[in-house]
């Protein structure tokens, strides 16, 4: 008997052994895949749709196959490879021979297009919620009536609420060419909370007659794409209103320093564009020493990138104060000329160093992507850290300058220098302190730049005469007036290239800070002490 139940045991092993040792394939419907080598086209996408609404995973594979030209016809079988072996497209089953003639199933454009469908469609029942999120949005653009049963079915078993949203946006997208004028008018209905596009663009045809031939649902797509002008035209006024807010982040930055500098020793630097050149150099600078020698840590450069800029962009204007700037004081026309003398030589130092062209600085993972605020609008990570950025710095700099024997000395040689001399201020230790300060500044506005435009050696003169329209718009030596004249410039420049294009838009924006001046000499903050009221 024992030897009978152990004889029995080891059948029923080497019949499960066998069992698992079989690749498992579930059988489709064999003439249904014959058709997707069949050469009429619209015969391949009937076949491709029903495998795409069948839900089936071994359809989905198949499907991939396809789609990756991995399905073969020979002999009038269609088949792909396994490995080394032949397996039929429909059964699974090993094919001995394999034809000695076979070739790809031919996949043209409106049969690749469906087969994007029916792959999205088979998606929305993985159980990965980002492999569902991701087919739900390939479904918002080119969802056909042929999957709006799949939809359904996915909208009745999905969970996730912003999965299901997405869902009935395409099911909605899809019902647009029902035959039924009441199945057309609630996916009118459901597209009119859209703020995309996209889904305007598919519903302007039908506010035509000849594609459209119901009047009510006529009306309610006209309804639904003044809905969606509406929320596109305030979707775009927000993008334009953070692309200038971080616009005045970036000449903030520039211009903090310029207007310490300016206020302090009333000298017209123009090299200071080119400090921030060296900010941004000094940031691929990093970049480079982390990629050889902390390439795990590669992300984290921009950290370490902060206080190399800063002190790298002092100690360059701390040296041109000390050299060429502080034997020109009180002659402001040989200040400007040798000031832009040296820019001239900073920007063929960085030629010759790092190259004419332009360098790559790469955002961090960390600051790539964006925040969707709404549909259409995305706010970049790179621009949110950089305004997030230029906060800390102006808080710094506000401390700084109000907190510390450093900023009241600057303060005291900004309002009155004869007299902040004869009590006691080193004033020209001042100067030198103050410039570096400055130019560290803009060292950080250069490493803030780095992460959103190109970093090459001519990259500051593009930021000297936007920095210049800003102190001087906000009152010499204010920080607050540098404040709101770097963000008012910021976000009316960016109004105003959207209407007229830059070069129109400099122009204006000159025009008005000129009538300004006219009409408000000091700026919008003006300094307070007798000297300059006197």
């Amino acid at each position: 008997m024992t030897e009978i139940t152990h004889t029995m045991t080891r059948y029923l092993l080497s019949l499960l052994l066998c069992l698992f040792a079989v690749p498992a394939f579930a059988a489709l419907d064999p003439a249904l895949v014959r058709q997707l080598a069949d050469e009429d086209s619209d015969i391949k996408i009937a076949a491709i749709q029903q495998f795409g609404a069948s839900a089936d995973p071994e359809a989905g594979r198949l499907l991939k196959a396809m789609a990756d030209d991995e399905l073969l016809v020979g002999d009038d079988t269609v088949f792909r490879f396994d490995g080394e072996q032949a397996r039929d497209a429909a059964s699974g089953a090993l094919i001995e021979p394999v034809p000695e003639a076979y070739e790809s199933i031919t996949v043209n454009n409106r049969i690749r297009a469906a087969l994007s469908n029916a792959l999205a469609a088979l998606k929305l029942f993985d159980a990965d919620r980002g492999v569902r999120l991701t087919a739900a949005k390939e479904l918002q653009s080119n969802a056909g009536l042929e999957v709006a049963p799949i939809l359904a079915r996915a909208m009745d078993k999905e969970s996730d609420s912003e999965i299901q949203a997405l869902l009935r946006q395409a099911h909605a997208l899809a019902n647009l060419g029902n035959p039924d004028a009441a199945a057309r008018l609630a996916a009118v209905d459901v597209l009119s909370d859209s703020a995309s596009a996209a889904t305007r663009g598919l519903l302007l045809p039908l506010l035509e007659t000849a594609n459209e031939p119901d009047a009510t649902v006529r009306a309610a797509a006209a309804q639904a794409v003044k809905e969606i002008e509406s929320r596109l035209a305030i979707g775009e006024t927000l993008a334009k209103m953070f692309t200038g807010i971080s616009l005045g982040s970036i000449l903030l930055l520039a211009a903090l320093g310029l207007a310490i500098t300016y206020g302090v020793m009333g000298v017209i630097n123009m090299a200071h564009g080119e400090l921030l050149m060296v900010g941004a150099y000094a940031t691929f600078f990093v970049q480079t020493l982390f990629r050889a020698w902390l390439p795990d840590y590669l992300d984290w450069y921009l950290l370490a990138a902060v206080p190399v800029a800063f002190f790298a962009a002092a100690l360059v204007g701390m040296l041109l104060e000390r050299t060429v700037i502080r034997r020109l004081y009180g002659r402001p026309l040989e200040t400007l000329l040798a000031t832009w003398g040296l820019s001239l030589v900073l920007i063929q130092a960085a030629r010759v160093l790092f190259g004419a062209q332009n360098v790559e600085v790469a955002n961090p993972v960390w600051m790539s992507g964006g925040v969707e605020i709404m549909a259409g609008l995305v706010l970049p990570w790179n621009r949110i850290v950089i305004v997030g950025f230029t906060l800390f710095v102006l808080a710094l700099m506000w401390v700084l300058m109000q907190k510390t024997r450093l900023g009241l000395f600057v303060r005291a040689v900004t309002q009155n220098r004869p007299m902040a001399g004869c009590v006691g201020v080193p004033t020209g230790r001042v100067d030198t302190l103050a410039f570096g300060l400055g130019a560290g500044i803009a060292g950080l506005g250069g490493v803030a730049l780095s992460q959103i435009t190109n970093v090459g050696p001519d990259m500051g003169q593009g930021y000297i005469v936007d920095s210049f329209l800003v102190v001087v718009l906000g009152g010499v030596g204010q920080l607050a007036g540098a404040v709101w004249a770097a963000l008012g410039l910021g976000i009316v420049t960016k109004f105003l290239e959207g209407w007229w294009g830059a070069v129109i838009a400099k122009i204006v924006v000159l025009v008005i800070v000129i009538i300004f001046i006219q009409k408000r000499p000091q700026g919008l903050f003006a300094l307070k002490g007798r000297f300059v009221e006197n």
